[in-house]
């Protein structure tokens, strides 16, 4: 299938989707950096504009609209959301897309204190929202250690079908819910990071660590998957680390990026500041793989997997 990417970051989504046999047309993020990562490992460039300033008429038709829509206003991280943060009407810009380009289907993710802002209200004008589209939506909680990942990532995922397509998506079953991945596995083998060391963005903050109980500020340990690593702190902050197990020091950017499951020839770009903030806000590819293998690859298996919905039914 044909993906419209929006907010793309990186690509961690992108990247599932890819692996599991779909083909990027048309991506779009505001951020230089993020942008350059996306293109030098995914090979292709993404427009770097605000979406508000692209009209509908420059994307091209693609068969799935997806986007990890900005949730800096959603974060039940960020003590000062608010339902009139006007970072959280972005998803306008996403439902904009998905009304002008009317996409077979259509993933959105987001975090969690989505669910509660507004007293569930904004939850519910969204998916209202997208029934007025044309869609068959529904949104479910998923855990991103559920599918191989080092990090328990909670993370709401709504997913659409237009209302005259006849096979229907639903979110994936867990792969890994009773053997999950841990910091021992993503990370050991790392050497402490130095000068001479060669390994890719394998250096990091000089931030103390503080274990107080706090978000970023938890101890890390090796025998369990890592604490959700996020692309920024509350407020207006940056990015807090996690700690390393051995608390000596916070987790450098490789670290970071082998608990966001991404390979190691996944070079990001800018600061380090902004490298932290590129992982900390991507969707990890395992779980963006599994979503995109609920979404037929053509118009064949589409046909196929509704005949085959039919007859179980």
């Amino acid at each position: 299938m044909k993906i419209i990417s929006l907010f793309c970051g990186a690509g961690g989504m992108d990247l599932g989707f890819i692996k599991a046999g779909h083909s990027i047309v048309w991506a779009n993020d505001n951020d230089p950096d993020s942008c350059q990562s996306y293109e030098k490992y995914l090979g292709h460039k993404p427009i770097c504009k605000d979406i508000e300033k692209i009209s509908s008429r420059d994307i091209p038709n693609g068969d799935v609209v997806i986007g990890g829509f900005p949730c800096q206003g959603f974060s039940v991280a960020n003590p000062y959301r608010h339902v009139e943060d006007k970072r959280n009407k972005l998803y306008l810009e996403l439902l904009r897309v998905i009304k002008d380009k009317r996409p077979k289907y259509f993933v959105a993710e987001n975090v969690t204190g989505l669910l509660s802002i507004g007293k569930g209200e904004v939850i519910k004008m969204i998916m209202k929202d997208f029934k007025e589209s044309g869609y068959k939506a529904q949104y479910k909680v998923l855990n991103a250690a559920d599918f191989g990942v080092p990090q328990k990532r909670l993370r709401v995922i709504i997913l659409g079908t237009r209302e005259d397509v006849p096979y229907r998506i639903y979110h994936p079953k867990p792969t890994h819910e009773n053997a999950w991945s841990t910091v021992k596995d993503a990370i050991s083998d790392l050497p402490e990071p130095s000068a001479s060391c060669k390994i890719p963005n394998h250096h990091g903050t000089s931030h103390k660590v503080k274990i107080n109980g706090f978000i970023g500020n938890r101890k890390t340990n090796w025998d369990k998957p890592a604490p959700t690593i996020v692309g920024r702190g509350g407020g207006t902050g940056g990015p807090v680390i996690i700690p390393h197990p051995n608390l000596n020091r916070r987790m450098t950017v490789r670290e970071c990026a082998r608990l966001q499951s991404f390979p190691d020839n996944f070079i990001f770009y800018g600061s380090i500041s902004s490298q932290y903030r590129q992982i900390g806000n991507a969707v990890p590819w395992p779980l963006s793989y599994q979503i995109a293998k609920m979404i037929p690859l053509s118009l064949k298996q589409e046909t196929q997997k509704t005949l085959e919905t039919e007859i179980a039914h």
